[in-house]
């Protein structure tokens, strides 16, 4: 657990490094969260009026009823420091230009044109760091007819086909539950943004990278693409079933329901041996023939579950070998033990909340010869920022290091 009272060097892979992150809402700052999850010390800087649109996305909202936090803005702002800048005054855009002097990455995601003509265009952040690396996200990408069109997670779903494929049927076309397009937008970009850092060890010179929410959409499209590209198919929304594979997916049992994962001939032969089913039904011999009769296979499976509860399933289906799991709510999964293993729920003192609860970050680091953990690891980690609430400790450490 530590505070956000001090402007401190945090261990990490990325210590030692220099993040200025001008985004707002949610690609560019979970990008940034998962830099400063990795060391980097990321300098969060926000509009002096309300900060970063996501401080006022609520409800929920907690605190006191004159300081409500919003916990959205909690979601992608751990690790970060704040200060606020208004960057349509001059001597404000003089801090931001000291910052991008001494930054190793920039993280923005304006609309097209916006930054320069604030007057940091690209050409200008190069002048002033040639090392710099620049994380640029868009909505549609910086470029092509499009370009100009602002984007929101929802609206990239559905233009990017993800809601095509997602719900129940082809009447029921769903968002997923998250905004999955930022955050996948985000996680992409600090990917780009770690190989241009790499590459920058052999060149001396940083470079701009690019990604949008319809590009981190169309990246996850896996098999699911090429059924479209290559196979000429053009998959609808399945519900909780695999449509390549069967049987695979959530299945009712005795007061609820578990899933199983049958991925290969093996695992039918496993699950038929442990539900007294005839591996060669008429229909059921083959994966392909189980796909086509997707309807028998469930309305099998769920007669041989119906007597079991879930957990009495999950004991049988694992002593028969076959993957399988329950659905779980979030507030069950941060109670999970084995989601408290792995680090994925921590602990940060807020200056206005005290002790609070996060998701934890989702990369761990080992000893190759020991396996033990390394300090590359994060332990400690900084609250979400109030804002502007490093102004002053960075207006210093500018002075300082001028």
């Amino acid at each position: 657990m530590s505070s956000t009272s001090e402007t401190t060097t945090r261990p990490g892979p990325l210590s030692g490094y220099t993040v200025v992150d001008l985004s707002r809402a949610l690609a560019g700052p979970h990008a940034g969260q998962m830099l400063g999850d990795l060391g980097a010390r990321v300098i969060k800087v926000e509009n002096p009026a309300a900060g970063d649109d996501s401080r006022s996305w609520g409800p929920p909202f907690v605190g006191p009823a004159d300081d409500p936090q919003a916990t959205y803005f909690f979601s992608c702002n751990r690790n970060k420091e704040s200060i606020a800048l208004n960057l349509k005054d001059d001597d404000d855009k003089q801090v931001l230009a000291q910052l991008i002097e001494r930054a190793d990455v920039l993280v923005e995601n304006f609309r097209g044109g916006v930054l320069t003509r604030l007057g940091f265009s690209t050409e200008r952040c190069m002048e002033l760091n040639p090392r710099l690396v620049i994380l640029s996200i868009t909505g549609f990408g910086h470029d092509g007819p499009e370009a100009s069109r602002a984007g929101y997670d929802q609206i990239a779903q559905g233009e990017a086909g993800l809601m095509s494929l997602t719900g129940s049927g082809p009447d029921d076309m769903q968002k997923v539950g998250v905004p999955i397009a930022d955050l996948l937008s985000g996680i992409y970009g600090s990917y780009g943004v770690l190989a241009a850092l790499l590459e920058r060890e052999r060149t001396g010179r940083g470079k701009v990278v690019r990604t949008s929410l319809i590009a981190g959409m169309v990246g996850v499209h896996a098999f699911q693409g090429t059924r479209a590209t290559i196979a000429g198919e053009n998959p609808a929304p399945g519900g909780n079933h695999h449509p390549s594979l069967s049987p695979y997916g959530l299945f009712h049992c005795k007061g609820g329901a578990v899933q199983i994962s049958v991925g290969n001939q093996n695992l039918w032969h496993k699950l038929c041996a442990a539900f007294d089913i005839d591996p060669e039904t008429q229909g059921m011999a083959t994966n392909a023939e189980r796909v086509a009769n997707r309807p028998a296979v469930i309305s099998l499976i769920e007669e041989r579950f119906r007597d079991y509860t879930a957990e009495e399933l999950l004991e049988k289906l694992a002593a028969a070998g076959i993957p399988a799991g329950i659905v779980r709510s979030l507030q069950e999964v941060y109670q999970w033990e084995q989601a408290l293993s792995q680090g994925l729920k921590i602990s940060v003192e807020h200056p206005v909340l005290g002790e609070i609860d996060l998701p934890g970050p989702p990369l761990r680091f080992f000893d190759a010869d020991t396996a033990g953990e390394t300090e590359s690891t994060p332990r400690e980690h900084l609250a979400p920022p109030l804002l502007n609430e490093h102004g002053d400790a960075i207006r210093r450490w500018l002075e300082e290091t001028r």
